[in-house]
This record gives structure tokens, sequence and C-alpha cells, in this order.
């Protein structure tokens, strides 16, 4: 089996010092330096605005200054790492996404003015505003497993029940947001039904070959911890090849590659950092690391 060893941590490292932006330094030194939690919480302060929600570029691919409901996902699977989310933080988040809620409770990934600001270019000719899964359950997800009481999520828990009882083909992205509400939603026995419903529909768009190129997901991508509710989709063997090819896969400089299309220097380099720093947890959460 083979595992990181700390000549290659500390290339990851190297990698991290010479290109992450302040917040993926300050989480690494969290995570593996021993470092305390108090400097992440005061810099991903920096990237919330007045709203109550996040932007400033806190999502790689919305380097707008304005709010948008992905940033505010971002910024919470953040605080998740880091411990209990801060009651007060999370309680006007939810007033920012009350005031971009759509008629059907949901939340969209992001909002018209995304058009009119710097974000790829997927992003700015999206034309689908609407409520969403994706972020919707995943910002749900959360603040279910953080007991964070609010109207808004009370509403949203409605929504997202109603649309994934309607689902009959999923994305990866929304699998996995998907997967983080119904791992932490309080009604489990309709979670748990409801997961064994749509399983066959993630697992046929989730990549079970290691080897496989482009902009694929993996299972190590919605199974990143060994308790997620998505490991159970796939076995061992599947599981040890895929943390395999990911320590494979690491680089010359220490960093990780980004799947998916680039469209400028800066999203790119910090979508790197931020898939090493996710790479590195999850080999962590598997004991891969030596």
């Amino acid at each position: 089996m083979t595992t990181v060893t700390s000549d290659t941590l500390q290339t990851a490292e190297h990698f991290i010092m010479r290109n992450a932006r302040l917040l993926d330094r300050l989480r690494f030194a969290h995570h593996f330096q021993r470092g305390h939690a108090e400097p992440v919480y005061a810099v991903l302060g920096a990237y919330r605005n007045v709203d109550g929600g996040y932007g400033n570029g806190l999502e790689p691919d919305l380097r707008g200054h304005g709010s948008q409901p992905l940033a505010v996902e971002a910024a919470l699977r953040i605080l998740d790492e880091l411990g209990p989310i801060p009651r007060d933080l999370a309680q006007e988040t939810c007033t920012y996404l009350t005031s971009v809620t759509r008629p059907n409770g949901g939340v969209g990934g992001v909002l018209p003015n995304v058009r009119h600001t710097e974000a790829a270019p997927w992003w700015r000719e999206h034309d689908d505003f609407g409520g969403a899964l994706r972020p919707t359950a995943a910002i749900v997800g959360l603040l279910h497993k953080h007991h964070i009481s609010h109207r808004w999520r009370d509403r949203a828990t409605a929504f997202c029940w109603t649309r994934i009882g309607a689902l009959h083909w999923t994305h990866p992205e929304e699998a996995i947001a998907v997967c983080t509400f119904l791992q932490h939603v309080p009604d489990r026995a309709r979670a748990k039904a409801e997961f064994a419903r749509i399983a066959p529909m993630i697992r046929a768009v989730i990549e079970l070959d290691p080897a496989a190129r482009g902009d694929v997901h993996t299972p190590l991508d919605i199974a990143g911890q060994p308790d997620s509710i998505a490991r159970q989709l796939f076995t061992d063997a599947q599981i040890n090849a895929h943390l395999d090819h990911a320590i494979a896969q690491q680089q010359p400089d220490g960093g990780w590659p980004a799947p998916g299309p680039t469209w400028c220097s800066g999203s790119t380099n910090d979508r790197r950092t931020a898939v090493t720093l996710q790479r590195l947890l999850t080999l962590r959460a598997y004991h891969r690391l030596d």
C-alpha cells in the first residue's frame, strides 16, 4: 500500500508556501503543522461582505467582490474543517441566503450579477438562476451538522427533500451536495431511503477508472472521508486504487493538478493549492500519510 512519506509531505509544503494564497497557507499550517485555527478564521473573514455572504475570489472561479452562494458553500466547508461553525456568523450568513433565495426555497450557485464581474466564462454565460441542489443541499447539510437553526435552513430543507425525491438523473457536483445533505439531515430513516434510491444515479456519474483523464470526478471527490455516506458505494479495492493513483498524481513541484478547464492564471493557481490541500486531507483520513 502506497503512503505519503514525510519527504513527499515536505514537497507539498514547499508548493503551498510558494504558491498558495494566505488562507490556504494558514489552513495547511493548521492541519499539518499544529497551527492555530484563529488566523484561518481571521483571513476567511476578509472574504466576507457586509451582506453576510462571501465573495472576493474565495471560490477560485468567481473572482468578483460580490457575494455568491457557491462562495458561501466554500466558506462553510472551510469553517467545518476548523470545528464548530460560530453561531452568530452562521445566523448572518442565513440572513444573506434569505435575501437571495428563489421562490421555490433554494438558492442558485450564482446570481445574475455574475455576468458583470470577473468570473469563469461558464459562470458569466450561465442562464439558470433558479434554486438548485448545488449548493443549497450542501449548505443545508452543513448547517444541520452544526445544529444551526434558522428559518432559512428549515425552508431550504423542505426544498431539498422535494428536489431529491424528484431526481431521476444527477451530475457529480450535485451528487456531492446531495450526499452532504443526506449525511447530516436529522431524519435518518428518510435520508437512508433516499440515498438507497439514488445510489445508482450517483455511481453512474463517478469515474471508477483511476487512470481516466479530463474533467472527471472520482470516488475520493464524493467520499473524501471514510465515514462519508457515499463511501458505501465503492469497494475497498476501488478506494485503494484511487488512493494509490492520487499519491502518484503529485507533480514535481509538490502540488496536485487541478481538474477541469482553466481560464486565468490566478484561478488555476488557487484551485491547484485548494486541490492539494484536499488531497492531503483525504490521504490522511484514509491513513495514507506516513
